[in-house]
């Protein structure tokens, strides 16, 4: 992961490094046919000459370190600053009348190429840094700074600010992007190996079942445990292509999918309620649901799927092991619904009332009890002969207050 994204980060950089290494030469080659041609107006044109000198040996001896992010270190962009700064306050020395006069400084615009250095490597906070030292010594070098020199500091400190903003924009864009292709890449081998297991095992599976039926006696219920086997193998594939189950915003641009399991979700991070309902599925439980994440805070998720778990095992409990259920899951943009229905005998009238009265409070406490705190609710109807189905509602504005 650490080498792919050395690979992303050179691909938005590398073009800007080279720019850099051509501005760095062509502005050097620029501050020397400017001194050349006004060297008669300096008072002591040996300091120019000297400082020039230093200046382009600086410059063509550190090539090598503007031509990527690793060699430019931060002890270079130190150096090189200093030599900018140094070659502004050396100005009025050079020429006693640059103070009084708007003219071009001994490194010229030779500076701006150490600031876009910082805009680079570091994004907008070390270019502001950068272009704030510089406009700092080009004020010391005027003693009286005129409108111009004003507007020429303040277009420096913008346009580096605003370079090294586009450098983080991109590279927050790459990051989201080199992720994407990983989510991607992941998601291909997932659907390969779930083409291979149902090409192999699912298929025997199925064939297990179907002879066993035919066949009767002991290998029916082989057939039985092999079909139960495929329908759980079925949706714990279907699980694993589902993924990512999180969903949660990049920290420095735009949103970001990260892949995480439902139990490490401690963050707030929105969690698929499918994923948790997923397993509740087999031979005698069927799940239906909208096919897309449905998004629950974690406390509101893991209180719905245990409110489901509870109505499944009244189901097992009180309709038998032979009863068949159904899960249906209805994602609305105000509420978040759960059905759960089975073809048991149902439960008879005023039998609740009694079970509670007992002091048995199984769905009291572990299905309304639930939702209760949710602030949604659970209605219950059944009809003797015709089964039981329990509806469980949560509102999305009082999900997130579950425990």
């Amino acid at each position: 992961m650490a080498e792919r994204e050395h690979v992303v980060r050179m691909s938005v950089e590398q073009p800007l490094w080279h720019a850099l290494t051509g501005y760095r030469v062509l502005t050097m080659v620029y501050a020397v046919l400017i001194f050349a041609f006004g060297r008669e107006a300096y008072e002591r044109p040996w300091i120019g000459v000297a400082y020039l000198a230093v200046m382009c040996v600086w410059t063509l001896a550190t090539l090598p370190k503007v031509a990527n992010a690793a060699s430019c270190t931060n002890r270079f962009l130190g150096a090189d600053l200093t030599v900018a700064l140094v070659g502004i306050l050396l100005t009025p020395l050079a020429d006693a009348h640059a103070q009084t006069v708007d003219g071009p400084t001994l490194p010229s615009i030779w500076t701006a190429g150490s600031v876009l250095a910082y805009a680079i490597k570091g994004g907008w906070r070390w270019a502001g840094l950068a272009s704030s030292l510089v406009a700092v010594a080009n004020l010391v070098e005027r003693g009286h700074p005129s409108r111009d020199t004003l507007h020429n500091v303040l277009l420096v400190w913008v346009a580096s600010i605003a370079i090294g903003y586009v450098v983080e924009v991109a590279r927050a864009s790459e990051r989201t992007l080199a992720r994407a292709l990983e989510i991607e890449a992941a998601t291909r081998e997932r659907e390969r190996l779930a083409r291979d297991i149902h090409d192999s095992v699912l298929q025997i599976l199925a064939m297990v079942q179907r002879r066993g039926t035919a066949i009767g006696g002991e290998a029916a219920e082989l057939g039985r445990m092999a079909g139960e086997q495929e329908v759980a193998l079925r949706t714990l594939v279907a699980g694993g292509l589902n993924r990512p189950s999180l969903v949660s915003e990049d920290e420095s641009q735009g949103a970001v999918v990260r892949v995480v399991d439902v139990d490490d979700a401690d963050d707030g991070s929105p969690v698929d309620l499918r994923l948790l309902l997923a397993p509740r599925a087999g031979a005698r439980v069927t799940l239906s649901d909208p096919g897309v994440p449905v998004l629950l805070p974690p406390p509101a998720a893991r209180e719905l799927a245990a409110a489901v778990g509870a109505a499944l095992d009244n189901v097992r409990v009180h309709a038998g092991e032979d009863a068949r259920a159904w899960i249906l899951v209805e994602d609305w943009p105000d509420e978040v619904i759960v059905t759960v229905r089975d073809d048991g005998p149902g439960i008879p009238e005023g039998r609740l009332a009694q079970a509670e009265g007992e002091g048995r409070m199984g769905v009291a406490l572990s299905i309304r009890g639930r939702l209760r705190e949710l602030g949604g609710t659970a209605e219950l109807i059944s009809v003797p002969g015709q089964g039981t189905e329990v509806e469980l509602k949560v509102p999305r504005g009082k999900a997130g207050r579950g425990r």
